[in-house]
């Protein structure tokens, strides 16, 4: 049994200017506690919330007598994290300042400062008193109250001025108890392709992301250089320009939607999400040899792990296993007769060196992993006892290329299982 937590933006309806202002007199406040706390860890510091709430909780209380108390509380958990994030850096050298600097800031909201108020309107407690807030619900809001989430008592505000609104970030939580697998379903993760081995068939799911890195890329490039030359670096309306490109919003997209129709493929059949152990920064070290910076730019805009961690997150929710194993040489070696596969003019079809067998890259790095999770030789799989796999008896033809089957964005970004995929007559091949 585990716990999801997930955390849903709700926007308020405009408010009166009057309460407005209450709410901008409060993050004025709010602000000042969190810069002196945040400044105060960092040169003594200290990281632990315990420690800061000891040493300045009362200074905080006698200067501002006419807020909630908890509100000084709230103050130093957010300090808390701030110092530890900047001290954490700083001892990797990886800060250019010698102090945190505090930009924006979001009021935490712990239970004494909050409550629901039905299901579309919460009350915050203020220096004005408690004040009364009407949300504007979303489909994505209410998908989690009426699926048996439950509402956590923390919660964070910040502030719209532009249109008088107020965001509020809820957390909700779920318990989750985790199935018992019957089998696996391994995912490769390349830079423009998802291969996905589900039972006997690798599907390999067209992301895009190189198109859309580059495509990106050129059009930051274009701003710079004709802002910079007409207003120089510093250029606040190429700063205005840059902040309105989607990237990031566009390649969370579709990591979400393929890691939706992963585990739930998954968890229909009840099996296990075998990946491969990345690391924490696999881009590093993979750009360690490339002198294009154009590659190298790719490269770490490739999202591997970030795909990987939105199937770790979907999976967690739906009660998915997930099982990591050892990626060393799983797309060059032949899952038959354990020999070199050779690829010849950068092609994605190699040729066996023992047995001449036709595999394509990713379809064989697919079978490795999922052979690595049955042997339990890889990262925390589990073992099956060692079990010896005769190629004869695999359900892989010698005499045949053993092709996935290709799916294109934009047939899989619009549907939400890998059954209502299929219902399209795509062409598939049997491995």
């Amino acid at each position: 049994m585990g716990e999801v937590v997930r955390t849903v933006a709700v926007r308020s309806t405009p408010l009166p200017r009057k309460l407005f202002r209450a709410f901008v007199e409060l993050e004025g406040m709010y602000r000042n506690m969190v810069k002196q706390l945040t400044l105060f860890a960092a040169r003594n510091s200290i990281a632990s919330f315990t420690k800061i709430k000891a040493l300045r909780y009362r200074e905080l209380r006698s200067l501002y007598p006419h807020l909630p108390s908890h509100y000084a509380y709230t103050a130093c958990q957010d300090a808390s994290t701030r110092a530890r994030s900047f001290l954490r850096l700083k001892k990797k050298g990886l800060t250019s300042r010698e102090y945190p600097e505090v930009r924006s800031v979001s009021i935490w909201l712990d239970d004494h400062l909050w409550k629901p108020n039905g299901l579309t309107a919460i009350e915050v407690a203020t220096h004005k008193g408690w004040i009364r807030v009407e949300l504007e619900p979303h489909k994505q809001y209410w998908k989690y109250v009426s699926s048996g989430w439950r509402l956590a008592s923390e919660a964070k505000v910040k502030l719209d001025k532009k249109s008088r609104r107020l965001i509020i970030y809820l957390t909700f939580k779920k318990s989750v108890e985790a199935c018992e697998s019957r089998g696996f379903v391994a995912v490769d993760v390349n830079e423009n392709y998802v291969a996905v081995l589900v039972e006997d068939k690798v599907y390999l799911f067209e992301t895009g992301f190189r198109d859309v890195v580059l495509g990106y890329h050129y059009r930051r490039k274009r701003v710079q250089e004709k802002y910079d030359k007409l207003f120089g670096v510093n250029c606040r309306v190429k700063r205005k320009i840059l902040r309105k490109l989607k990237e990031k919003k566009l390649k969370n997209d579709l990591r979400w939607k393929l890691a939706n129709i992963i585990v739930r493929a998954a968890k229909e059949r009840r099996c296990a999400i075998v990946l491969e152990e990345l690391g924490k920064n696999p881009a590093r070290e993979m750009v360690n040899h490339v002198r294009d910076d154009q590659l190298r730019h790719r490269i770490y805009q490739a999202s591997f792990r970030s795909v990987q961690r939105a199937i770790e997150e979907k999976a967690r929710e739906y009660g998915v296993p997930v099982v990591y194993v050892d990626p060393k040489n799983t797309s060059k070696m032949c899952p038959v007769h354990s020999a070199k596969i050779v690829y010849s003019n950068g092609s994605r079809v190699g040729m066996c060196s023992v047995g001449s067998e036709l595999w394509h890259r990713d379809a064989v790095a697919c079978i490795n992993l999922l052979l690595r999770a049955r042997l339990g030789n890889g990262g925390n799989a589990p073992s099956l006892g060692g079990l010896f796999v005769d190629g004869r008896g695999m359900p892989f033809p010698s005499t045949a290329t053993h092709d996935p089957t290709g799916v294109p964005k934009s047939l899989w970004a619009r549907r939400k299982s890998l059954g209502a995929t299929n219902e399209y007559k795509l062409m598939r091949m049997s491995l």
